[in-house]
């Protein structure tokens, strides 16, 4: 059997605190003084349903518990740097990380000098791990619109300096998506690549709402297109890419098993998928990880695995020579026997 982490691929659904490592978690946090929930200690992973608001609340409250432990420009340098390494261990060649600038803010100086601050990490990062790295800035849909559009121009002055994309993320079931749509409409202007979240916690009617209102490139999850057959049709026909997340589709009761997880029959109607972790935090899987539970529950063989990894890099926004030396990457993986791999 051939080493899913030998496999080149691109990581392109991981939120910025979800990336942290759980050790650094506890280190920090006892570092400050700053108690944890059991949850994010003995209990860790922890048990996350999220199907309605009560779970979506427990969610976020863990993460925003997580967020709080990083206080220094050094713990932001160490979360990047981490989770650049965990990625590259993994596999990935290309790693977009995917942030809301706002929700730091307060404690580093303003959104511009936080942003400031993750891109310079993430090429710091980038250039040790061996990798290369892009960022997405993501709006919350439970803030006001405007705020979105703000975060929209923020991300347009750093188009082509790092700033690869434009985001909305937080629980889908909140704000008006519709409401959302001038702030994509500047980030569009600006080049960006729009991967707004959708289809996940709701079904396929809200990736038709995306597909009429944000025009995505790729819609962050977007798993549950399949549940109505002309909606994914329509994201087929749009070329629309959807970032599966099989571990944290499971974790939070959007599926029961693994099995479950459609990816197969998306690929089969023709969609792009991209496998992605994220927030492997709190849901206890990297991205290797989403490979290996694939290839366990159901059985996908190596070619498809490689399929996989070669729409991740082919949907993403890696520099053509990155791009082009990971699929000569996956062509060689699959070419070398088992039993070579296993030894090498």
């Amino acid at each position: 059997m051939k080493s899913i982490a030998h496999l080149p691929k691109a990581h392109l659904h991981l939120h910025f605190t979800g990336s942290m490592r759980h050790t650094t978690l506890l280190e920090l946090a006892d570092r400050d003084g700053h108690p944890l929930p059991a949850a994010l200690v003995e209990d860790w992973p922890p048990q996350l349903v999220a199907t309605d608001e009560k779970g979506w609340f427990r969610f976020q409250r863990l993460y925003d518990v997580a967020r709080s432990v990083l206080r220094t420009e050094d713990d932001v340098r160490r979360l990047v740097r981490e989770a650049a390494e965990d990625d590259a261990a993994d596999g990935s060649v290309w790693t977009e990380i995917q942030v809301d600038p706002s929700g730091y803010a307060a404690r580093f100086g303003g959104i511009t000098t936080f942003t400031d601050l993750v891109l310079d990490a993430v090429h710091d990062a980038a250039e040790r791990a061996g990798i290369g790295m892009g960022v997405v800035i993501a709006a919350n849909r439970t803030r006001h619109p405007l705020d979105a559009r703000t975060l929209a121009r923020l991300a347009g002055q750093y188009a082509g300096r790092g700033v690869i994309g434009f985001g909305l993320s937080n629980d889908e079931r909140r704000g008006d998506t519709h409401e959302f749509a001038p702030a994509f409409a500047i980030a569009e202007r600006a080049g960006l690549l729009l991967v707004p979240h959708g289809g996940e916690l709701r079904g396929a009617p809200h990736v038709a709402q995306c597909l009429d209102h944000l025009r995505p490139h790729r819609l962050g999850h977007g798993v549950r297109s399949g549940e109505d057959p002309d909606v994914l049709a329509r994201v087929v026909d749009a070329g629309v890419a959807l970032e599966v997340c099989p571990t944290s589709n499971v974790a939070l009761g959007v599926y029961s098993t693994f099995d479950e997880v459609p990816v197969r029959e998306l690929v089969r109607a023709g969609a792009d998928v991209a496998l992605g972790a994220d927030d492997p935090l709190l849901f206890g899987s990297r991205l290797a990880g989403q490979y290996a539970v694939l290839r366990a529950a159901q059985e996908l063989t190596d070619v498809e695995l490689a399929t996989l990894a070669r729409m991740s890099l082919q949907r993403s926004c890696a520099p053509k020579d990155i791009r082009d030396r990971g699929l000569s990457g996956i062509d060689a993986w699959l070419s070398v026997p088992d039993e070579e791999r296993l030894n090498s």
